[in-house]
């Protein structure tokens, strides 16, 4: 599988959970460095594979000055869909 492949999957299926409000990852610019991470992680498996680059990217958050991995603004289920998504590679 290709990166372009793989942000495409990532694109249409993780998002960032905010109150009721969710922001697909392909929305918000994040789909590509996700794919790359996790292609770099998964000799790791595709679980950890998942936490490590979720872990690695980094969200800007307002102007820039405050930034959050990308793992503390996803659920639990979507650690586990972005692990089941590795599992296909």
């Amino acid at each position: 599988m290709q990166i372009s492949d793989l942000e495409n999957i990532i694109s249409d299926k993780i998002f960032i959970k905010i109150e009721k409000w969710n922001l697909y990852l392909g929305d918000a610019g994040l789909a590509r460095n996700l794919a790359i991470e996790c292609i770099s992680n998964l000799n790791k498996g595709s679980q950890e594979a998942a936490k490590l680059s979720l872990n690695t990217i980094k969200v800007k958050i307002g102007d820039g000055k405050e930034m959050i991995p990308l793992y503390d603004l996803v659920t639990s289920s979507q650690i586990s869909d972005l692990a089941g998504i590795l599992d296909c590679l």
